[in-house]
């Protein structure tokens, strides 16, 4: 049963890096033209996906380095699409609260910042990392239970 608890927190933890790659295209439509309802479902897909990913993660055996990585991939991807909404939220009730024109007198014309840098540069960065340390942690893992790779000390004189 834990092999297959695995194998399932391997394919999501793929299909998350595949998802933020087609979010990532979609939100630049140069390279690719996705609807925003697209983007938008594949977004909470990817929040969604994150939280089964945290969940899997602290619940599975692994090392304490492996945990890590899978948390902190899982966590910044439920983040992202959280704060972005929070964002447009806050916006939206600062206008409501305090009138149309809030922005340009109390903030020098300005945007609610803090879940727009937190969605869109803090979240992605720790995503990145999170898959980066993950993948490299299978890459060496391979490399351990097959032996593929020659070791510098066994190299010949």
């Amino acid at each position: 049963m834990e092999r297959k608890a695995l194998e399932v927190r391997n394919v999501v933890f793929y299909v998350l890096v595949v998802l933020f790659a087609v979010i990532v295209a979609s939100i630049g439509r140069e390279f690719v033209n996705v609807p925003f309802s697209v983007t938008a479902v594949l977004a909470i897909v990817f929040g969604l996906l994150g939280i089964v990913l945290v969940v899997l993660a602290a619940r599975l055996a692994g090392t304490r380095i492996q945990k890590t990585f899978f948390i902190l991939t899982g966590a910044s991807a439920t983040a992202m699409p959280i704060f972005a909404v929070l964002h447009n939220l806050v916006y939206g009730l600062l206008i409501a609260w305090f009138g149309e024109g809030f922005w340009e007198r109390h903030a020098s014309g300005g945007d609610e910042p803090v879940f727009f840098i937190l969605a869109v540069l803090v979240c992605p960065a720790l995503f990145v990392i999170g898959t980066v340390g993950s993948i490299v942690l299978f890459v060496k893992a391979g490399i351990a239970r097959h032996g593929d790779v020659p070791r510098p000390d066994d190299a010949p004189d």
